[in-house]
């Protein structure tokens, strides 16, 4: 029997490097937007800057959690935001291996 999986919404952050510039997102598809982060087709200000390591991201029940929760991380001062980076990723690594799609 197989069981469908309902629709994942997530929250994710892109950094050019350990303590370097952040980019904050919102998606539905988190392997394929980390992707075009990685690959020069996300957002102008991905590619500009070199936020190419997804190193912190959330799942989020729907779409409205998510963007909501986006907004509200946007407002936060850039230490909040390292704080939660370091709280699930304290080397800063670069997580995208562990949700790209095979």
């Amino acid at each position: 029997m197989s069981v469908m999986m309902e629709a994942q919404c997530f929250v994710y952050i892109m950094a050019s490097g350990r303590n370097g510039t952040l980019y904050l997102g919102s998606t539905t598809n988190l392997s394929k937007r980390v992707w075009e982060h990685r690959n020069g087709a996300g957002s102008g200000f991905t590619k500009r800057y070199g936020c190419r390591h997804l190193v912190w991201y959330e799942a989020c029940g729907d779409w409205e959690a998510a963007r909501q929760r986006e907004l509200q991380m946007k407002q936060w001062r850039r230490d909040w935001k390292v704080r939660e980076i370091e709280g699930l990723n304290p080397e800063w690594e670069d997580l995208y291996d562990r949700i790209a799609l095979p």
